[in-house]
């Protein structure tokens, strides 16, 4: 199989123990493809690793992947950005056709709530037509110290009211930390980016005028979901300003006297852009340490696609956009359709809600998906499965084999896998227990009748 012929992997937005692995023999790179890549024998596995090629001639030859994480991750050629994406969970139903000249809202879905997908422009260099939750690049205003004011005297420093800073779970973050100290921490700065870049693409305001945050009684039920801000008059410009210049994002906020509801989104995940993710090259460019926040609401607010990064917009129940997936009426990036099967797991709005409250001291895991090449399409192989190899290496190289996917799964027991047929034939096969409170999905294969 030649590197050509992997099934289209798109990027992540942007992730524990050592497992045994297998020893099934491993392949050799066809030889019009050895100028391009070196083939690296893992004597953990029997498979083989493509490394990246030489930056230089001369370059020294990288020794064999070892079985275990044996020190930080190196970010090496790929150039790394923090980001936050916002999965917006919404029960009720979407604005009528009175209020936004759209069709009468859908009756309530089976689960109960509806998730916000957004259409990327086919123009985008990243993940052009795909179906994403909103989210974005973390600009530097949305760690602004300026922030400081606006959130004074009620939400301060050092977490605004979010609570005990939970642990920090799984693969460690290439991304370098940033030495201001006058900045907001990470866990403010994210949630900040995740509003704004919610506001910039779908036009949903999650702002909350300033004051003492109502807390819960304890005892008592937990709060219930929010709801989005009205849009205020003069909504348009406000957005293309905040789109030229993410610092007009707080003037905003100022403005209205509000703040960014940054308690409202809750620790979901974090996703690691795998290093091959096109099946047509390697990923020298970007990459991306992404935070994926959860966000309930009492109901859809009205959404508007800027036109330009966004081009359209839907709210769909998990299983409503797994349909939409096979019947090839939208396309999902692997994250997505990880996180979107794993909400399936929840019958109601109200059920997220207070798994979100209940879990959320108990931190995220980081997950570095890890490609498996095989002969007839993608495996992405996520930390506890049987072959996943905790080894910075592989921050900068793919796994490839001759076999089958068909022969893969087959010799396997120990499984947490995104298996990729098609750019719409896509599974889930889990066996492994999820860690820290969390919720894993359930298996899933896709019926061959509905493909």
């Amino acid at each position: 199989m030649t590197v050509e012929e992997a099934s289209p992997l798109p990027q992540a937005g942007a992730e524990g123990d050592p497992a045994q692995v297998s020893s099934a023999p491993c392949t050799q790179v066809q030889e019009e493809h050895r100028v391009a890549l070196r083939w690296v024998r893992s004597p953990a596995t029997g498979l083989g690793a493509l490394a990246a090629p030489d930056p230089e001639p001369g370059s020294r030859t990288p020794q064999p992947p070892k079985p275990a994480m044996s020190g930080p991750l190196r970010p090496g050629p790929s150039s790394w950005r923090r980001a936050a994406s916002l999965i917006l969970a919404a029960g009720g139903t979407r604005p009528g056709a009175a209020a936004s000249s759209l069709p009468p809202p859908p009756p309530p879905p089976a689960e109960g709530f509806r998730l916000l997908l957004l259409q990327r422009s086919a123009k985008q260099g990243f993940m052009p037509n795909a179906h994403v939750f909103p989210g974005g690049a973390l600009d530097a205003a949305d760690r602004s110290a300026d922030w400081l004011r606006l959130f004074a005297p009620h939400q301060g420093p050092p977490r605004f009211g979010l609570g005990p800073e939970p642990p920090r779970c799984g693969t460690p973050s290439p991304v370098p930390p940033d030495g201001d100290a006058g900045a907001l921490p990470d866990d403010v700065a994210l949630r900040i980016c995740a509003i704004r870049e919610t506001f910039e693409e779908a036009g949903v305001l999650l702002l909350r005028p300033r004051g003492p945050r109502p807390a819960g009684v304890p005892g008592e039920p937990a709060p219930e979901p929010g709801r989005a801000l009205e849009p205020p008059p003069g909504l348009a410009d406000w957005r293309a300003s905040v789109r030229r210049d993410a610092r007009d994002f707080l003037r905003l906020c100022a403005h209205l006297d509000c703040t960014p509801d940054i308690w409202a989104l809750h620790d979901w995940s974090v996703w690691l852009t795998p290093f091959f993710s096109h099946g047509h090259g390697y990923n020298r460019g970007r990459r991306f340490d992404t935070a994926f926040y959860l966000c309930c609401l009492r109901e859809p607010p009205l959404v508007c696609p800027d036109s330009a990064e966004v081009v359209g917009s839907q709210w769909s129940s998990p299983s409503e956009a797994t349909r939409s997936l096979i019947s090839k009426e939208i396309w999902l990036p692997p994250p997505q359709f990880y996180e979107i099967r794993r909400l399936e797991n929840f019958a109601s709005l109200s059920d997220l809600h207070i798994f979100c409250l209940d879990r959320a001291l108990e931190g995220v895991e980081r997950w570095l998906p890890i490609t498996l090449l095989t002969a007839d399409g993608v495996v992405q192989l996520l930390p506890g499965d049987e072959l996943y190899l905790k080894d910075s290496d592989f921050l900068e190289k793919v796994l490839s084999t001759e076999k089958s996917i068909e022969e893969v799964m087959r010799e396997g027991k120990k499984f947490h896998r995104i298996v990729i047929h098609s750019r719409h034939h896509c599974s889930l096969h889990v066996t492994v227990q999820p860690q820290y409170k969390h919720i894993y999905p359930k298996t899933y294969v896709a019926s061959k009748s509905h493909l």
